[in-house]
Order: C-alpha cells, then structure tokens, then sequence
C-alpha cells in the first residue's frame, strides 16, 4: 500500500494543477464561485474516471513493461515535475510529465514503444491547436444563438452562470476520463492494481488536488493570459471539454492545460491577437517543452537510487 501513496501525490498534483483549468475563466470571470466549482469538479471528475477512465491506461500500459519500483519512480517524478510548476503557477502537462517520466525509465530498460510514444505526441501536438480551432467554431455557433435570445440583465446572468456550470461539470468529467491514466496506470502496468481499483483511486485523489490547491492556475489561465468575460469563458470550457473528451474515446491521455490555453488562444485570435499577453504565453510554452525532459531525469535519478546498494568496506 506504501507504494501507491506515490499515485495519490501525482493524483493529487494533478488535481491542483490540471483540473482547475475546466473551470478557471468561469472562477477568474467571477461567475461561479471557487468552491462551488471545486465540489462540481470533484465530483464529475470521479464519474468520468470510472466511466471511461480505461481506454487510457491501456495506452499508457503499452509504451514500455515496468515493476513495481519503476512504477513508483515514474509516479514521483510526475508528481514531483508537475508541483514544481504548480508552485510557479504555469498551467504544466501533467501527461507530458508521466510520458516523460515512463520514457525515462524504458530509456533504462532499452524497451520503447515508438509506435506508441509517436500517437501521444501527435496527440500533445494536436491538443492547443484543436482547442484553438474548436473555441473559434464554438464561439461563432453560440454567438448566433446568444445574439437572437431576447432577455433582460438579470435572465442574461442566470443562463450564463447555468450553462458555466453545466459545462464545466461536462469538462470534469472529460478530464477524469481522459487524465485518470496519468494517475495510476503504471501501477496496472506493474501488476499492482486491476482497472477498476486504478481508476477509482486516480480519481479520487485528483479530485483531492482540486479541493485542497487549485487557485494558483486559475488566475494564470483565466486572467493572465486573455481577460475573458463569461460569455468568452463558456466558450472556453466547452471547446477544452470537447477536445478531451474526442481524445479519450481514441485512448490517447492528453493535457487539459494545453486544450484550455489553445481555446483561450482561439478567443484571443477572435479579438484580435494583441489581446494575447505574450510573456505568459512564451513561459507556458516553456513550461511545456522543459516538462518531458524534467520528468524523465527525475524518474531516471529516483531509479538510480532505489538501486544504490551498500558495499561493507567500501
């Protein structure tokens, strides 16, 4: 059991860092309330992880064979890489970091799945730029509906705050279906849970991270780098929810950060691109190509020495 407490810390980052996004620009937009979001995400993210949360693992289990020890590595050095960017509040790849982590350690044992590890990248490559494209066709759909509806102030405020909690309860349950393999699917792959128990612990333990440390990403994704307003944000959490979710019936885990910065990007594009703060934007981008590589040296480090042996004499 000490052994999983490793997939509980990663659950838990991932919660804190990832699962904010489905609904920070409906939180930073002052919609909804924090807490409010967090109990719907909390929620919604656990249903989504037993529902449909094995297609993913599955993936996961295929890009290199693991023990017990590597599992546990890989799980720490996700974990570890996705809090350190969590404490400078950047919107990081908790599936990049898990890859990263498991390459590192097939590195190690000379066995990759290139297949494989080519789908998933494919798959990051094409999670921002899907996000973007879906937030500009879901804007352009719902602007022509929202402009023809004939209501008041106040009937306008209850049907944005309705449809931002029915969506981002929709973008919870996607993200738990989809991001429930980062969790704990190196554990499957060792032999040390069967789907069900993984899924039902992965999501329990994201849905820990949301309640206990996800304001931070909030206001990095929901204010800093496009101000939205709550028709924006909508759009927003419908355009990542979708895209996770199109990702999650082909089986591919992939960053809810990166579908929610593309569709932010996307409302950014239908403004006008100045609109865009550039600086957040770049050190997202970094953060995102520094995460595989961080990963995979702390997974490869945390190997080494759970392997140091003591010699008498020496």
């Amino acid at each position: 059991m000490l052994s999983f407490f490793s997939a509980i810390f990663l659950g838990w980052s991932l919660g804190a860092n990832d699962a904010s996004n489905i609904f920070g620009t409906a939180v930073a937009s002052r919609m909804i309330k924090f807490w409010t979001a967090a109990m719907l995400a909390s929620i919604f993210v656990l249903l989504g992880a037993i529902l449909e949360g094995q297609a993913g693992i599955r993936t996961l289990q295929g890009l290199t064979h693991l023990n017990i020890e590597q599992a546990v590595a890989c799980s720490l050095s996700a974990a570890a890489t996705v809090t350190i960017m969590t404490l400078f509040g950047l919107p990081v790849s908790t599936s990049q970091a898990v890859v990263g982590a498991i390459i590192g350690i097939g590195f190690l044992n000379r066995q990759i799945n290139l297949a494989g590890l080519e789908k998933v990248v494919l798959c990051w490559i094409g999670t921002p730029v899907g996000g973007g494209i879906i937030s500009i066709i879901v804007y352009k759909v719902l602007a022509t509906f929202y402009n023809r509806i004939t209501i008041n102030l106040v009937q306008t405020d209850i049907l944005l705050r309705s449809a931002l909690l029915a969506a981002g309860s929709y973008g919870a349950y996607a993200l738990g279906a989809n991001n429930v393999a980062n969790v704990t699917a190196v554990f499957v792959d060792a032999g040390q849970l069967d789907v069900f128990t993984a899924t039902l612990l992965g999501g329990l333990s994201i849905a820990f991270g949301i309640l206990t440390l996800s304001r931070g990403v909030m206001q990095t994704v929901g204010k800093r780098l496009v101000k939205l307003d709550a028709f924006s944000a909508l759009v927003v959490i419908l355009a990542e929810a979708i895209t996770v979710h199109l990702y999650t019936l082909i089986g591919v885990p992939v960053s809810t950060s990166q579908a929610v910065v593309g569709a932010v990007l996307g409302i950014g594009i239908i403004r006008g691109i100045r609109s865009v703060k550039g600086r957040t934007l770049l050190n997202i981008i970094l953060a995102w190509s520094l995460t595989p590589a961080v990963a995979s040296f702390i997974a490869i480090a945390i190997d080494f020495v759970i392997h140091l042996q003591y010699v008498p004499g020496v």
